[in-house]
């Protein structure tokens, strides 16, 4: 069953992106337009039924206290505005650098939620990562990669609290949408949308 504080998190969260926010995240920087303003491509792996009309996702960095919780996706198409939220909320809060994520993360997320038979909220410990945190990070030996995805914004390192951490691993990676990671001793899963592959 979900967690009892979640309904009263997402009732009460005050730190909540705002139109300040979203105007000086640049608004994507452009990075992100072509792939937001078209169809999803057939290149994503994960296949959405099409019965599927308005996708939500919510989600909370569990460092910054920042949250998103809404629609990200109607039918084949990705919501731009949704994104100038979603980028600012996971950028790098160490250099408050923010950074285009892949949306096709959130299909991963948005699917093994409901496999899960959840409609809870994601907290999310790592999503863009700078290349200055990255190798900051690498050089202090906490497991992270050199070449990590986090640094193009193609990853995000979630748990979905009320739920088991493992069970997410295993239905995120049944998806094979991409890399799945399970990190037992802190309690998270690694996904990302790069090759398909699974370790833990």
């Amino acid at each position: 069953m979900p967690d009892r504080n979640q309904h009263s998190f997402m009732k009460d969260t005050k730190k909540i992106v705002t139109r300040r926010d979203i105007l000086k995240a640049g608004f994507l920087g452009g990075l992100l337009l072509p792939l937001l303003a078209s169809p999803v491509r057939a290149a994503s792996r994960l296949v959405v039924p099409s019965s599927v009309g308005a996708m939500k996702i919510s989600f909370r960095n569990q460092h910054t206290g920042e949250s998103f919780n809404g629609v990200y996706r109607v039918g084949d198409r990705y919501l731009p505005e949704s994104f100038a939220q979603i980028n600012t909320v996971l950028r790098d809060f160490r250099t408050g650098e923010v950074f285009p994520v892949d949306p096709r993360l959130f299909d991963i997320l948005y699917m093994a939620r409901n496999k899960l038979g959840g409609s809870g909220y994601f907290e999310v410990l790592s999503g863009y990562r700078s290349p200055k945190t990255n190798a900051q990070l690498a050089r202090n030996g906490d497991g992270v990669a050199q070449n990590s995805l986090h640094m193009t914004g193609q990853a995000i390192d979630v748990r979905l609290p009320g739920y088991s951490t493992r069970k997410l691993f295993d239905l995120a990676g049944g998806l094979k949408a991409g890399g799945a990671g399970y990190y037992k001793k802190s309690n998270f899963v690694h996904l990302d949308t790069g090759k398909v592959r699974h370790w833990s």
